[in-house]
């Protein structure tokens, strides 16, 4: 694609491939939801607090494991745990003291068709 810029606008030259993040327009419910979950994805220690919980697949993984292996206090896992779990993206279990969380697989995936730019 071209571009150039004339008198302070940018204009595009026409593009060999079209292509849409989404097929239709997000409603405004649609759009709260995916906001809710992209934003909870915009912090980094987030995304490193959720790729050790998706690393396991399936499996859920326990807070206190998440500590050592990340060098983050407790309360600090614990807040972060919970932003992604009211986002959507994590399902918390209690089991005793601890809390152990999963990966909501149908989140990613709403994300990803979202996302995509097929």
């Amino acid at each position: 694609m071209e571009s150039s810029v004339e008198s302070g606008q940018v204009r595009l030259g026409a593009a060999t491939e079209c292509c849409t993040v989404n097929g239709t327009p997000l409603g405004v419910s649609d759009a709260d939801r995916m906001a809710t979950k992209l934003k909870a994805l915009s912090d980094p220690t987030r995304l490193r607090v959720l790729s050790h919980v998706a690393a396991q697949g399936c499996d859920s993984v326990c807070a206190c494991d998440l500590i050592d292996v990340l060098d983050i206090s407790q309360p600090t896992i614990s807040h972060h745990l919970k932003k992604l779990v009211d986002a959507g993206l994590l399902t918390r279990e209690q089991r005793g003291r601890w809390a152990h969380y999963t990966v909501v697989r149908d989140a990613f995936a709403e994300l990803s068709r979202f996302l995509s730019m097929d």
